[in-house]
């Protein structure tokens, strides 16, 4: 019975030896192993030997891209505007040794290099620059933290900036200053089409002035044709003349009396005396 009982135990021990010393590694995964407390080797996916009692799995990671969302921030520009900007990374990590023991927390190490980076860069550029150009400071912030991650055994596969918004303050004083530049634009094309009406109506009063001086002209150049003429055609002989005249005057008294201001129009006895009495004035 005793020999039974020591043959069972025996067994048991064995086969927990076997177990602890037999390990299997899921596919992207990796395990950190430690003998006595000190880094020993690492596993890759597979069935694994590991010396029973010796040596122990510390760690398991996982070896698959990790997608890490970084905290949106508040971040000031270089011409004191304030922003709120987020991220998000995509890491992988190669050496699970380097990550789990070259730093505490690599998982809030990489958060804190990214916020703070993030700051740096965009601290650099103004809110214009900083709202337009994600590319460029998607460019400069890989740059920044590559290097310092991968003393970790880390690789930085992309960071992307998932938002970058102006606060509220920031964006109700864009919203004004975006109302005013509206209602400036809007006078400006006013005070223009005012000014360039004024410009058009004082070019055809202009050029109505100068149609009026042109007809005065010609009406001039004629009436002096007409008198030459006439003067050629009397060869001193008055009657005709007196005709005319007296035909004007006829017109220009019919034409007196009906007019509203004039109430009594006195025709002189003799008009042909009166007529000749104008000839005279105008040989004179």
């Amino acid at each position: 019975m005793d020999g039974l009982m020591i043959a069972g135990v025996l067994l048991f021990l064995v086969i927990l030896t076997l177990a602890m010393g037999v390990k299997t590694v899921p596919q992207g995964s990796k395990h950190v192993v430690q003998r006595l407390g000190k880094f020993h080797t690492t596993l890759g996916p597979g069935l694994n030997i590991i010396m029973p009692y010796i040596d122990q799995v510390a760690y398991k990671v996982t070896t698959k891209d990790i997608v890490m969302d970084i905290p949106s921030q508040e971040v000031i520009t270089k011409d004191n505007a304030v922003i709120i900007a987020n991220a998000v990374a995509y890491i992988n990590i190669v050496a699970p040794e380097k990550a789990v023991y070259g730093v505490e927390n690599y998982s809030l190490a990489i958060q804190n290099l990214v916020q703070t980076s993030l700051r740096s860069i965009v601290g650099e550029m103004g809110l214009d620059d900083a709202l337009s150009s994600r590319d460029q400071i998607k460019a400069k912030l890989k740059a920044a933290i590559s290097d310092d991650i991968s003393d970790w055994g880390i690789t930085l596969k992309t960071v992307e900036i998932q938002d970058i918004t102006p606060s509220d303050t920031m964006q109700s004083a864009m919203e004004e200053q975006a109302a005013a530049e509206r209602q400036r634009r809007a006078t400006v094309t006013r005070a223009d089409g005012e000014k360039s009406a004024a410009i058009l109506e004082a070019e055809g009063r202009l050029e109505a002035s100068k149609r009026d001086a042109e007809a005065q002209v010609v009406l001039a150049k004629a009436s002096q044709v007409a008198i030459q003429r006439v003067t050629e055609a009397i060869q001193g002989n008055e009657l005709p003349v007196m005709y005319i005249l007296g035909e004007k005057y006829v017109d220009a008294m019919a034409a007196l009396a009906k007019s509203d201001n004039a109430k009594t129009v006195i025709l002189p006895a003799d008009i042909p005396a009166a007529i000749q009495g104008m000839m005279g004035g105008l040989k004179k």
